[in-house]
C-alpha cells in the first residue's frame, strides 16, 4: 500500500507540522525528505565518477553520462530496486548503471563504500538545508525579537526572578536576551553545518580500494569532496566521525531551547492576572470546545511542546557516537531521525516569528503590575546606597525595614525616612540617588541601552542572512 495522503502518516511531524504547512512543505521537501536523500545521493555518485575523470581513471564521457544519469534517476526506481537487493545503496547503483552505456557501467561507484555515500550526501543536504532554509528562518525570528525589543527599549516592567516581583527592567531588555541567546545559537548552527564533514575512503576508512586507483587517494578525496564544497575528515572508518551529527543537532536543540524559553516567557506573561501580552487571535478562532470565552496562548504553547518532543532525542544522538570498531550498523535506524530535528527547528522558529508578529503589547497592564510594587523594589536601590555612604550593615538594616513597611502598609522610603539611625545617611544622597528611591520605576539601571545596544548590534549581523 503506498501512502497517498499525509493524514496516512504515523509521525505528527508529517500530518500536522511538516506535512501540514504548505510552506515549510515546499521549503524543507529538497532537503529532509527521503526522496532528497536519493536524490543527493545521486548527485554525490555522479560527483565520484567526475573526480575519478579528473584523476584519469575514468573516461570523460562514461563520467559524464554517469552523472546525467545520477541527475535524471528517480526515488521510485530506486525504491523499486531495493526490494530486490535490500540494499539501499546498492540499488542506486543498479538504477544509475541501468541508465548508462555499458563501457561507462564500471566506473559507477567504483572504489566507493555505501557510507562514501550516504554520509556525504547527508552532510551536503543538511547543510544546505540549514544555510537555505534554517538560517533565514530563524534570523526573521531573531529580527522579530529586534523590533520589539526597539520599540519597547523604554516600557518599564517589573523584571521577576522565581516568579517574584525583583527590580523594574524594560520590556525591550527581556526581549533583548533572546536576540542575543538567538543570535548566539544561529551562528553555532551555521558553524555546525559548515564543519560536516564527507569522506571517501572505503570500507573501513583507510583507502584500501583507492589505493589501488590512484597514485594518491587522499588527493582523490579532496577532489571529490571539494567539488562539492566539503571537507574530508582527519581519520573516517566506514562512517564519518559522528561528532558532526552530534554538534548540528546539538545547535538545533539549544536553539530549541531558547525558542522553548522565549515562548514560555510569553504564554506566563498572558496569565490572567498577569496580561502584560496578548497573542493575535483569529475571529473565527475557537480557544475551548466548550468555553466559548477562552483565548489561549496555543502558539507559544505548541513552540514549547515541539521543543519537549525534540530534546530527548538528543540523547539518541549522543548514543549514536558509538559505533564498534570500524562501523556496526546501530545508528542504521537512529541516524534517519536527524532530519526530522531539523525540520521541527524550522517549524519551531516560523511559528514562534509569526506569534511575535501579531503579539499586542499591553503598556498599561505592564504599568499596573510595576506600581503593586513600587513601594518595596526600592529596597536594593537603598541598601546599596546606604552602603555607599558607610553604614555598618545596611542589607540587614533594609530588611527590616521592609518587614515594618509590609506590616504598616506604608513606602519603604516613608519607613526609612523615619529611621533616626538612617538619617545621616539619607542626607548625603545626591538629588538623581534620591530620585530613585522616590521613583522606584525609574531604578532600571541600563536597561533601556542594553535593549538598544543588543538590538542595533545584531541587526547589523543579520545583514545578508535575512532573507530578501
Amino acid at each position: 500500500m503506498t501512502i497517498t495522503s499525509r493524514f496516512d502518516t504515523v509521525s505528527p511531524l508529517d500530518s500536522r507540522f511538516y506535512g501540514g504547512d504548505q510552506a515549510l512543505y515546499k521549503a524543507l521537501h529538497p532537503y529532509l525528505s527521503a526522496s532528497a536523500a536519493t536524490k543527493y545521493q545521486a548527485r554525490v555518485e555522479g560527483a565520484l565518477a567526475l573526480a575519478l575523470a579528473d584523476l584519469g581513471i575514468a573516461d570523460k564521457t562514461a563520467a559524464n553520462a554517469i552523472a546525467s544519469a545520477a541527475d535524471r534517476i528517480t526515488p521510485q526506481e530506486v525504491a523499486d530496486e531495493e526490494t530486490r537487493t535490500r540494499h539501499d545503496v546498492r540499488a542506486l547503483v543498479n538504477v544509475i548503471r541501468a541508465h548508462v552505456p555499458d563501457e561507462a557501467r564500471r566506473f559507477v561507484h567504483l572504489g566507493a563504500t555505501s557510507y562514501d555515500i550516504v554520509d556525504t550526501a547527508n552532510a551536503l543536504r543538511y547543510r544546505e538545508c540549514v544555510e537555505r532554509v534554517l538560517v533565514p528562518t530563524i534570523a526573521v525570528l531573531i529580527a522579530k525579537c529586534i523590533s520589539i525589543a526597539e520599540a519597547e527599549a523604554e516600557t518599564p516592567q517589573i523584571g521577576r526572578t522565581h516568579g517574584r516581583h525583583a527590580e523594574p527592567v524594560t520590556f525591550g531588555f527581556a526581549m533583548a536576551e533572546y536576540v542575543a541567546r538567538l543570535g548566539d545559537r544561529l551562528e553555532q548552527l551555521r558553524l555546525s553545518a559548515r564543519r560536516l564533514p564527507g569522506k571517501l575512503s572505503g570500507a573501513v576508512g583507510a583507502f584500501n580500494a583507492l589505493a589501488l586507483l590512484a597514485g594518491d587517494p587522499r588527493a582523490l578525496e579532496r577532489r571529490f569532496l571539494g567539488s562539492l564544497g566539503l571537507h574530508a575528515a582527519p581519520v573516517s572508518t566506514q562512517i564519518v566521525p559522528p561528532e558532526g551529527w552530534t554538534d548540528l543537532a546539538h545547535a538545533c536543540i539549544s536553539a530549541l531551547g531558547v525558542m522553548a524559553n522565549l515562548a514560555d516567557d510569553m504564554r506566563q506573561l498572558q496569565r490572567s492576572e498577569i496580561g502584560e501580552v496578548a497573542e493575535s487571535f483569529a475571529p473565527d478562532q475557537v480557544g475551548s470546545s466548550t468555553m466559548p470565552h477562552k483565548r489561549n496562548p496555543v502558539s507559544f504553547e505548541n513552540v514549547k511542546s515541539i521543543w519537549k518532543a525534540m530534546a530527548p532525542r538528543m540523547l539518541t544522538t549522543y548514543m549514536d557516537q558509538i559505533s564498534e570498531h570500524q562501523r556496526d550498523l546501530t545508528n542504521s535506524a537512529s541516524q534517519r531521525f536527524l532530519g526530522e530535528i531539523l525540520a521541527a527547528t524550522a517549524y519551531a522558529a516560523g511559528r514562534l516569528a509569526t506569534s511575535l508578529d501579531g503579539m499586542r503589547v499591553d503598556r498599561d497592564r505592564l504599568k499596573a503590575n510595576l506600581a503593586m510594587s513600587r513601594g518595596t523594589i526600592a529596597a536594593e536601590p537603598l541598601y546599596v546606597l546606604l552602603a555607599k555612604y558607610g553604614h555598618p550593615d545596611a542589607h540587614e538594616a533594609v530588611r527590616r525595614l521592609t518587614l515594618e513597611a509590609e506590616r504598616g502598609g506604608r513606602t519603604l522610603l516613608e519607613v526609612a525616612t523615619l529611621d533616626t539611625d538612617l538619617r545621616e545617611y539619607l542626607k548625603r544622597l545626591g538629588p538623581d540617588e534620591r530620585r530613585i528611591l522616590e521613583r522606584p520605576e525609574e531604578y532600571r539601571g541600563l536597561a533601556t541601552q542594553v535593549a538598544r545596544d543588543v538590538a542595533s548590534t545584531w541587526r547589523e549581523r543579520l545583514k545578508g542572512v535575512l532573507p530578501e
